[in-house]
């Protein structure tokens, strides 16, 4: 009995020993985050939205009234620059045409009745047989039928002109993005030019017009590169040049915008007049060895140095900027210089290589207590 109870003794005591050291060696591991240093382009980058729109857009419209006689031209139609769009009921125009033609023949009669009566009176007033009341008075009515002849023949041509204006032809060429009227409907030019037409230029080069907030705008020039993307076809990415920044500030609910004009090749027009784009102008860019900011903010402690097997190199305490490389189980703290920074990213211009496995943090964390 007494040999037994000496052995399970032993037995509990070198139990307990193993138990001790197990708590003991579980109590903390070493927990650490890297990454990998790759080539990559680091980005400094101003988001937007905009509207995609034609580069170049006309509204055609009519300077006389009257009723729509015929429509040549329907929606999405090409159209050539001079081509007839649309033609005006002409009776009207045509009525005062011929009026104004007869108003001129009407003036050009009493100038020459005028001339005539003025020789006649010149002649006596030569031969001292007619007053200088009626000489003059001959020259004046002559004055006046010249004068009216000339007022008769701008009514002639202000006519013929609204003739052809009963006549739309198109400017440019392009497609009719828009047609504002119908057959037989009536169009008033009373006040302002009435748009019957919209006809955009060449929709395989498009334009985007996105508000940039006034944070940001001071960083985006003209001829900075920008990608966007519409909705109608999100993995696609389209590109584009900034082609203006307009002055002119716009204010919704306080908050302040200007305008960014983009400049974007539409070659298979998949790019439709109105469609929402998010833009992304990239304000600088660098290629080169690229690691998170986070490694470079690492600084770890003396029981973190233990675990991770530091190995130490000379003028340590003189590295202005540095990060932690793990090289066959070792850290070493690596002096670098950095290039372009995004906030996230950052372009390491010397100090480390591709490939290399870079900290980002380190921690000794509690385990999970074991018994077994």
């Amino acid at each position: 009995m007494k040999k037994k109870i000496i052995i399970l003794g032993s037995v509990v005591v070198i139990c307990g020993i193993v138990a001790c050291k197990t708590l003991t060696d579980n109590g903390k591991e070493l927990k650490v985050t890297t990454a990998t240093v790759r080539e990559e382009t680091v980005e400094i980058v101003v988001t937007a939205t905009g509207s995609v729109q034609p580069l170049d857009k006309v509204e055609v419209g009519t300077q006389v009234s009257g009723v729509i006689e015929k429509i040549y031209v329907d929606f999405n139609s090409q159209v050539k620059k001079g081509q007839l769009l649309a033609e005006l009921d002409k009776s009207t125009l045509s009525e005062r045409l011929v009026q104004a033609k007869a108003g001129v023949s009407g003036a050009e009669s009493d100038l020459n009745f005028a001339r005539q009566n003025y020789e006649r009176i010149k002649q006596l007033y030569d031969a001292k047989a007619a007053t200088q009341t009626a000489y003059e008075d001959a020259a004046n009515r002559l004055t006046q039928a010249q004068t009216s002849v000339a007022n008769a023949k701008a009514n002639l041509q202000q006519a013929q002109v609204n003739f052809r204006f009963a006549e739309i032809y198109s400017p440019i060429d392009g497609v009719i993005l828009y047609r504002a009227v119908e057959q037989g409907q009536t169009v008033a030019a009373s006040f302002n030019t009435p748009t019957l037409f919209t006809i955009a230029n060449d929709l395989t080069r498009m334009k985007v017009e996105a508000n940039v907030d006034e944070a940001d705008i001071g960083q985006v020039r003209t001829g900075q590169a920008v990608r966007f993307t519409v909705d109608a076809y999100p993995d696609d990415v389209f590109s584009g040049t900034v082609q203006q920044i307009r002055l002119q500030p716009i204010v919704t609910s306080n908050v302040v915008t200007y305008a960014v004009i983009v400049e974007a090749p539409n070659p298979d027009e998949k790019l439709f007049p109105g469609m929402t784009a998010s833009i992304t102008v990239v304000v600088d860019s660098e290629r080169g060895l690229v690691a998170p900011v986070s490694a470079f903010n690492f600084s770890p402690s003396k029981d973190v140095k233990e675990k991770l097997h530091v190995q130490l190199q000379h003028h340590e305490q003189d590295v202005t900027k540095s990060a932690w490389v793990q090289i066959d189980g070792k850290a070493i703290r690596h002096e670098i210089e950095t290039g372009l920074d995004d906030g996230v990213f950052a372009v390491i211009n010397n100090g480390v290589n591709v490939g290399d496995t870079i900290i980002l943090s380190a921690s000794l964390e509690k385990k999970n207590k074991k018994w077994f």
